[in-house]
C-alpha cells in the first residue's frame, strides 16, 4: 500500500538534516565562484518570509544572503531556497484552506528583478491580486517574463 502524501506543511517541518554548510566544489564554483554554501532548512527559508511587513516585499535573492550571513557561507543555495520559498506558500495557503489567520505572507517574497512566482498557490494572477490589495503596481510580463512589481526596490525591507 502506498504511503498517503506529506501535506505541505509536513514537507515544511521536515528538515532533513539541515541546515548544512558545504565547501563550493569545482564544479559549483564555475557557476558560484569559490568558499562555502549554505543548503538551508525549509523553516529557516519561511521564518525569514514571515518577517515581511505588510506593503513591503523581499526577494528570494535578499533571503539566500541572509541565510549565508546567519550561517558564515558565501552564499545561500539558490535552487534549495526556491523551493523552500515555494513550499511555505503552499503550506501557507493550506493553512488558510483549514481557516487559520496568521500565515506566512508569501507572496510578499518575489524573484530577481521583481518578478512574481508563478510555483506559488495560484500562479502569478493570485500573487499579483495580494501584492495589489497591498498597494502595488503590477507590471505585465514579456515575452516569457513573468509579471513584476513596478518599482519594486523602493519597497525592499532590510531583513
Amino acid at each position: 500500500m502506498a504511503k498517503p502524501r506529506k501535506s505541505w506543511r509536513e514537507k515544511l517541518a521536515d528538515d532533513k538534516d539541515l541546515p548544512r554548510v558545504v565547501e563550493i566544489t569545482d564544479r559549483m564554483s564555475k557557476r558560484w565562484g569559490t568558499g562555502t554554501i549554505v543548503i538551508p532548512a525549509p523553516r529557516e527559508v519561511d521564518e525569514i518570509m514571515k518577517q515581511v511587513p505588510r506593503g513591503k516585499l523581499t526577494t528570494i535573492n535578499q533571503i539566500r544572503a541572509r541565510l549565508a550571513q546567519k550561517h558564515g557561507a558565501s552564499i545561500g543555495y539558490p535552487i534549495t531556497t526556491g523551493i523552500f520559498a515555494s513550499i511555505a506558500a503552499h503550506a501557507a495557503e493550506e493553512a488558510t484552506a483549514e481557516g487559520k489567520q496568521d500565515i506566512t505572507p508569501y507572496w510578499r517574497t518575489l524573484k530577481v528583478g521583481g518578478e512574481l512566482n508563478p510555483k506559488y498557490p495560484g500562479g502569478v494572477e493570485a500573487q499579483a491580486a495580494h501584492l495589489r490589495e497591498e498597494g502595488h503596481t503590477i507590471e505585465p510580463g514579456r515575452g516569457k517574463k513573468p509579471p513584476r512589481v513596478k518599482d519594486f526596490e523602493k519597497a525592499l525591507v532590510g531583513l
